[in-house]
């Protein structure tokens, strides 16, 4: 299998280089939440944490914690990301809420990250903006 046709981590089916790397390289921004929650689990798994930065909600990105992030990243087996529920998160909306399980194994054991998380839309751009209480 070629780079350019590797399979996306995000599960959705589609060829990487067709699906969530065009976001994370800056040929395109994510048009719903979902697709950005999707390229931001793929940014854990390729280790582009400037990504997950510049997608952090703007009040946020100074407290950001690139090296704690990069040791995250470096340190899990990505396993895989499932899509429970998506709340909108279209162009017209402005704000998004995707429930995801984020599957990985730091350390030999296997971590299942369960989470509600916000997403709002500023100069239509998505940013991911905190986790929720389910």
């Amino acid at each position: 299998m070629t780079p350019d046709n590797k399979p996306c981590p995000c599960n959705s089916g589609q060829a990487y280089s067709n699906c969530c790397e065009i976001f994370i390289v800056g040929n395109e921004y994510p048009e719903t939440a979902e697709q950005l929650m999707r390229s931001r689990y793929c940014a854990y798994v390729e280790e582009e944490i400037a990504y997950l930065k510049e997608t952090l909600w703007p009040r946020y990105q100074t407290d950001f914690d690139e090296l704690g992030t990069l040791l995250r990243a470096k340190d899990s087996r990505w396993l895989g990301l499932d899509i429970v529920e998506t709340c909108q998160g279209t162009k017209k909306d402005k704000e998004g809420i995707v429930l995801f399980i984020a599957r990985s194994v730091i350390g030999g054991i296997v971590n299942e990250q369960r989470e509600k998380s916000l997403f709002r839309q500023k100069s239509k751009r998505w940013y991911y903006v905190k986790a929720l209480p389910e």
